[in-house]
């Protein structure tokens, strides 16, 4: 197992009105990933590369925590969906 993989990440949520943002930030170089779910259930995916002071910007933003499973069934979503 290489040292990515070995990296816990830290994961966080916030809901809008009509859509939802899902983060997931690597502690160790703030790099991470964002999601923006969308009404029709279109998943929108943005890598990131933020500073130490993300935790303070998410928390300003009103993001609580959030699960990994959550995260990654968005991140995964296409998968997971019927081909008809």
């Amino acid at each position: 197992m290489g040292k990515k993989d070995a990296i816990v990440y830290k994961y966080f949520k916030r809901v809008f009105d009509d859509y939802q943002v899902l983060v997931a930030i690597n502690p160790i170089d703030f790099s991470g990933t964002e999601l923006i779910i969308h009404p029709d259930g279109k998943v929108e995916k943005t890598d990131i590369n933020t500073d130490e002071d993300i935790y303070e910007d998410l928390k300003v933003d009103e993001f609580e925590e959030s699960s990994a499973l959550e995260f990654q069934l968005y991140m995964k979503k296409e998968f997971f969906e019927r081909k008809d």
